[in-house]
Formats: structure tokens, C-alpha cells, sequence
């Protein structure tokens, strides 16, 4: 579906349930094979999960309700042709499911978009958000995180032909920077250049249509993500500089709920061979290392 996959990874940085599953792997899953349909991860089986409000309205509903993107090349997409759900992030999501004992189907994913993830996870539209999402001291006075499961850094999107901007250095109060409306990157520009001027969109597709129509000089968020985007738009756009900032990705859970919050960090730190497969089945062709961040369980 997207020529560059390979590509993006290059880019990146240089850089409690009982159930059917091992002590190892509450997935049930050694990673080191696909099963039969294609992924590093089982649908475990008599999962419980006491005092998990969240985990008992999954199973009351029958489903679990998955916040994610569906913008972001290799991280989180959507084809719009084929309907199909991509990326590490959504595969992380999946993973997620299948040891709480949900399969693909009883899963619904859901486009949050950054600004209303929070108020999403408070208002019980879903379960938990798993996109892309930087865990912040001030998210977490409203929600809990589980992870990271993955660190990158924010970077700089520009024109191929723009060679006035090589690093965020560069910004000043002649160069408008896009980002997505509530975003850790877009507040880290207003906080650390103020006189550079903003604008915000809810995708980050549109701050991509916008920089190479020329409404924008620069989008600006994690550098895993500008990298997808580069490659899909090669010879229109390209990365500039180095990452800036660390992003840690987390999880994105009700606040409160411990249990679920300690499965996850469980499944991530006991379930190491099938991150790895997540990662190298979305970004993984470079052949680039990225090791699986330590669970901070704070």
C-alpha cells in the first residue's frame, strides 16, 4: 500500500489478567512466529481482569471501543480504498485487544482526532487511545497512561525546494508552522518561539496539503511521522534537521484504572518478541534497531 514503509523507519530517531497465555506473554503468543493469520499475537482466552472498570464494560459491551489515527503513514492509516487499518500503532492497539480476549472482530477503531483524545477517554467514548499520543505530566491530571512502548522526537516538514529552513532554528516570525490543533509539538512551538506564527488543522494530512500548496512553511511533529509522509509525497517535501524534543508514546487510559493500566505495562514488558514483530512488520525493512523503551509505572 505505501511505498515507504522502509523509508520511514529509517528516519525513526536515530531514534494483571490470568488467561489461556504464558507468564511471559499474557497474549498467549512466543512472537517469534505468525499465527495463522498473519500476525505475532493469539486472542488469549478466560481473561479476567479485577477492578478494571474499563475491562468490564468491554466485556458487558462485547467489543472493545479503540481510539487511534488513520492519517499517519506506517504509524496509523486507513485505506480509503480498502478499508484496511494499518501501522505500529494499530497493531499495538490489536495486541492490546487480543489479552484482554478480543479478536479483530470484536474490535471498533475510532478517529480521534489530538485535541479531543483526552475528552474521548474521560467521556467513556472509548476504551483506551492508542496513536501516536505523547504521555505529558498534564494529560495525566485527567487520564493514566500505560507504556511508553515506543520513544521518537519532534522534527520539520518543508518544501523539497525550501532551503531557507535546515533545523527548527531556522523558524522565525516569517515562517508559518502547521501542526494538529491540541498537540504536544504545535504547544512546544508556541511555548519555545513565540514569534513564530501557527496554525492548526485536526489531521495532520491537512498541514501536509497545506505545505505543499504553499499556506505553510513547515508542519512540525514527531519525526516517524514526517518521514512517512515524505516518502509519500517524495520530491515535494522532505525532513529537515534532527529530532528536538522526546515523545513518549503511551497508551491513553481512564484515569484511576490501575488494573488495566498494570496488564498492558505487563503485556509490554514480558511480551518483548512480539513488540519486536510489530515493529519489524511495520518498520522494520530498514533493517534500523529501535529497542522497546522500559514501562515507566509511575
Amino acid at each position: 500500500m505505501l511505498a515507504g514503509v522502509s523509508i520511514a523507519a529509517a528516519a525513526l530517531l536515530a531514534l494483571t489478567a490470568c488467561n489461556s497465555g504464558t507468564p511471559s506473554n499474557p497474549g498467549g503468543n512466543g512472537g517469534d512466529d505468525d499465527t495463522g493469520d498473519g500476525v505475532p499475537w493469539t486472542v488469549a482466552t478466560d481473561v479476567s481482569l479485577d477492578g478494571s472498570p474499563t475491562f468490564d464494560a468491554m466485556t458487558e459491551r462485547g467489543k472493545v471501543i479503540i481510539g487511534v489515527k488513520e492519517d499517519q503513514p506506517n504509524l496509523g492509516y486507513l485505506d480509503a480504498t480498502t478499508n484496511e487499518r494499518t501501522g505500529f500503532d494499530v497493531d499495538i492497539a490489536r495486541w492490546i485487544a487480543a489479552s484482554l480476549g478480543f479478536d479483530e472482530g470484536d474490535i471498533e477503531f475510532k478517529a480521534i482526532a489530538s485535541a479531543n483524545r483526552e475528552q474521548s477517554i474521560v467521556n467513556g467514548d472509548i476504551d483506551y487511545y492508542v496513536g501516536t499520543y505523547s504521555i505529558t505530566d498534564k494529560r495525566k491530571e485527567q487520564i493514566d497512561f500505560a507504556g511508553p512502548y515506543f520513544i521518537t522526537g519532534q522534527g520539520i516538514l518543508v518544501r523539497a525546494d525550501d532551503d531557507t529552513i535546515s533545523s527548527e532554528a531556522d523558524l522565525n516570525a516569517d515562517t508559518t508552522v502547521c501542526s494538529a490543533t491540541g498537540s504536544t509539538p504545535i504547544q512546544n512551538i508556541r511555548e519555545n518561539y513565540p514569534d513564530v506564527p501557527t496554525v492548526e488543522f485536526d489531521l495532520y494530512s491537512a498541514c501536509v496539503e497545506a505545505l505543499i500548496n504553499g499556506d505553510v512553511d513547515a508542519v512540525t511533529t514527531d519525526q516517524a511521522i514526517l518521514i512517512g509522509y515524505a516518502a509519500l509525497y517524495s520530491g515535494e517535501i522532505k525532513v529537515v534537521g534532527e529530532p528536538f524534543t522526546e515523545e513518549r508514546y503511551g497508551v491513553g487510559l481512564p484515569k484511576g484504572d490501575d488494573a488495566l493500566r498494570a496488564h498492558i505495562n505487563d503485556l509490554f514488558e514480558d511480551g518483548g518478541d512480539v513488540w519486536q514483530a510489530i515493529f519489524d512488520r511495520n518498520l522494520g525493512d530498514s533493517g534500523t534497531k529501535v529497542d522497546q523503551p522500559e514501562v515507566d509505572r509511575y
